[in-house]
């Protein structure tokens, strides 16, 4: 890490390329955060969250008692251990709450004053955050499985919503309107999601097996229909050679950062990764991931890493865990367990380069980098050496006391960032060579 460091500061290498490392290091290190957790709220199964893309700070979670929850999950500086408080709650007492179980919930990408959620009442809600009200809502006439909103929309204002019928719904929020809709799927659809890449396109998952890519300026048909045998099936598959992606139902569909992959997932316990410029599976050998949900699956994928992970709760009755898969590869890198039941959702956040997990155990936990701390001990034990070498044991006393300007105090005398924690920023530490030791 030093090396990067170093090649930033002198210009010879861009500063992406110390951003992207840093971010690969620390993403691929995840661990079960000893110092971090969030307020125990839920009564119920959490089955969504989301983190507001403003700030970054906010995050959202619908269960399905019917509970809504905001938290902060901003920690004060000084405080190692600290528990994420809840800074908003639609519960019991709020009259306008989800009378079922809430299915999805998502923040509006432009402004945290607004919110939206869904669930098995048949609404869509959009909801005032200031007061906990909602500003609108929306019947329809099935369950209501997902919703999405463009998070780079600058011509449209539309909500993509998949219900138990065979077409997706668009809502326009400028007008109200729920009129418009896809049709091309056989049976319910349980997944929907816009391309981070192109604001007019927009990809959906049903019970059928079919994943489906559109733009929604042309609503009469589907630009592309993902076929897993790429047109050509095996003779003994040869009953399914139409265009399906998965066997059974899609419940889960994650676009990569840049749009220009998609990542599925479905009931017969397979992933595939699709290229959404020419619509072909990719052929990545995912493991079998155990996925018996019968709704929408929230998994998550990184960003900015050299190469993404996939991050996929694996429902197991025996051992539930999240495995962390290489997008490109297919290879399991490593697996996180510590949830007690099945899991319904991942969040990885793109700053923090966390990931919140949440499930039937009503619990939502979060994984935080492991931070390698040696370069601090490293060069603590190396003052701790020069000071025993020039001072006799009688003299040899800390003077803790910390000076205005912020710095140790050693026998009365400043010690300027050597034993602070500042000396060694814990975020980028990294083993110290041996010459620097010597």
């Amino acid at each position: 890490m030093l090396k990067f460091l170093n090649r930033r500061e002198t210009g010879v290498s861009d500063p992406v390329e110390f951003y992207r490392a840093e971010t690969t290091r620390r993403t691929y290190n995840l661990q079960l955060s000893d110092k971090k957790d969030v307020e125990k709220l839920f009564n119920g199964c959490i089955n969504s969250l989301d983190i507001d893309l403003i700030e970054k700070r906010y995050l959202l979670a619908g269960g399905g008692d019917g509970f809504i929850i905001i938290y902060d999950v901003f920690r004060p500086i000084g405080k190692e251990r600290y528990t994420f408080p809840s800074v908003g709650t639609i519960a019991l007492n709020n009259r306008h709450r989800h009378k079922f179980s809430v299915e999805t919930v998502l923040w509006y990408p432009l402004d945290t004053g607004l919110f939206t959620s869904s669930g098995t009442d048949c609404l869509l809600k959009v909801w005032d955050t200031n007061r906990l009200k909602p500003a609108d809502e929306y019947q329809f006439s099935g369950l209501v499985n997902s919703h999405h909103m463009s998070p780079i929309a600058t011509k449209h204002c539309l909500i993509a919503v998949a219900t138990n019928s065979s077409t997706v719904k668009l809502v326009d929020l400028k007008s109200g309107s729920s009129t418009h809709s896809l049709k091309g799927h056989d049976t319910s659809v349980f997944v929907v999601k816009w391309s981070p890449h192109n604001e007019f396109t927009l990809a959906t998952g049903g019970g059928d097996g079919k994943i489906m890519l559109w733009d929604i300026r042309n609503a009469k048909g589907s630009l592309i229909q993902f076929d897993k045998y790429n047109g050509t099936p095996p003779q003994e598959n040869f009953e399914h050679s139409s265009c399906i992606a998965h066997n059974i139902a899609v419940n889960g569909l994650q676009f990569s950062a840049d749009g220009l992959y998609l990542v599925s997932c479905g009931n017969d316990n397979a992933l595939h990764l699709w290229d959404t410029t020419t619509g072909r599976n990719v052929g990545v050998n995912y493991i079998s991931v155990s996925n018996r949900s019968k709704k929408s699956l929230q998994f998550a994928v990184s960003s900015a890493c050299n190469r993404d992970l996939v991050f996929m709760p694996n429902d197991t009755k025996r051992n539930p865990c999240i495995h962390a898969l290489d997008m490109m590869s297919g290879k399991n890198l490593y697996t996180l367990t510590g949830h007690y039941s099945s899991m319904n959702c991942c969040l990885f956040h793109p700053d923090f380069h966390e990931l919140y997990s949440a499930g039937m155990d009503r619990n939502i936990l979060v994984w935080t980098p492991k931070l390698d701390d040696t370069g601090y001990s490293s060069l603590t034990r190396k003052i701790k050496r020069a000071i025993r070498k020039t001072t006799s044991a009688s003299e040899c006393k800390i003077d803790r006391k910390v000076s205005e300007n912020g710095a140790m105090k050693f026998n009365g005398a400043e010690v300027k960032d050597l034993l602070s924690p500042v000396a060694v920023n814990p975020l980028t530490a990294d083993s110290w060579s041996s010459d620097e030791d010597g």
